[in-house]
């Protein structure tokens, strides 16, 4: 049992912590100049590319849908017979004048000595009926008449034509002879080679197609809206999708005068067939543009639908335009 005063005794009273003093708050730094110029001069070059984007993407009429055109020569026999040598394969370059192929000649060997000896009867004839009609007309009145006379003369006429057509007959078998042999008439490349000995040539029947290699230009589909920037002669910046290093300089040659409009095709019933649009919805047709290639790299190879970007630089003409180098695209290889 405790004491009586330990019971009566109270408790020791609790002092309360110390109240912590207030942290000052630290003053500012205040910016260097070196940190100003910085911020100022990234926010600038910003700018700057924005305004260049701006510049290339709405201002300077270009666009990502053009490709690569070329003419093509569809190479027929201007004679019919039976094809005993192709002296190129496919892909292979040519130049104008080249044999690209040879057709059996026998028979028009034959038409030519046929048409010689059709000459050699016709002068001989030619001979006999001038003979004849220079003795009529070498005997008098009495021996002979005027209408005799002028039957003879009228045969060495005669005989005369023959001989001259004779001899074009002739020409023409020396033509035909000569056609034998089907030569390249431009400049370039075979393409999509099927004709082999021993196939017929048809005359007039396509046997051949060539790529003619100095024919290359671009066509550039520009939206309608970028037409009023474009002008006949402006300069020209080309970009292959196989070549994204390399940039071709060119020009605007011409602009097309139109594009097919799916609404003017009659219908059925012969009524318009109009297409349904939205309203709020307006899209942009695109219009053909012909670009030249001032030149081309060797180490750039040409080929007729290869993709490209074309850029019109408005206002600037070509290089070549200002040189005056006439510079030609090199054939393809």
């Amino acid at each position: 049992m405790m004491p009586r005063f330990q019971q009566d005794r109270a408790p020791p009273a609790r002092v309360p912590p110390p109240t912590p003093l207030p942290t000052p708050l630290p003053h500012p730094a205040v910016p260097s100049v070196f940190g100003l110029f910085a911020v100022a001069t990234v926010l600038a070059g910003a700018g700057f590319l924005a305004w260049l984007a701006w510049a290339y993407y709405v201002d300077t009429p270009w666009t990502r849908d053009g490709s690569v055109r070329a003419y093509t020569a569809q190479v027929a026999a201007e004679i019919s017979g039976q094809v005993t040598e192709v002296l190129v394969t496919d892909n292979q370059p040519v130049r104008k004048g080249d044999v690209l192929f040879r057709i059996d000649p026998r028979d028009y060997r034959i038409a030519v000595k046929r048409a010689q000896a059709a000459v050699a009867r016709a002068a001989a004839q030619v001979a006999n009926a001038r003979a004849e009609a220079d003795r009529r007309n070498k005997l008098d009145d009495l021996a002979v008449s005027d209408e005799v006379r002028q039957t003879f003369q009228s045969n060495a006429d005669a005989a005369e034509a023959a001989y001259q057509g004779a001899v074009a007959d002739l020409e023409n078998a020396e033509l035909n002879l000569s056609r034998v042999e089907v030569r390249s008439p431009v400049n370039g490349a075979v393409t999509n080679l099927l004709l082999q000995a021993g196939t017929y040539a048809i005359a007039g029947q396509a046997a051949m197609t060539l790529i003619n290699s100095d024919s290359y230009w671009v066509a550039g589909y520009f939206e309608e809206t970028q037409l009023r920037r474009i002008r006949v002669g402006d300069a020209a910046r080309i970009v292959l999708m196989g070549y994204p290093d390399r940039v071709l300089d060119g020009r605007v040659q011409s602009v097309a005068g139109g594009i097919m409009d799916p609404n003017a095709t009659p219908g059925v019933a012969g009524l318009p067939a109009v297409n349904p649009v939205f309203t709020w919805v307006r899209l942009a047709q695109r219009i053909p543009v012909r670009v030249t290639i001032d030149a081309v790299p060797d180490d750039v190879t040409l080929a007729a639908g290869l993709t490209a970007t074309v850029s019109v630089a408005t206002g600037a003409p070509s290089p070549s335009s200002v040189s005056g180098d006439g510079a030609i695209p090199k054939p393809a290889r």
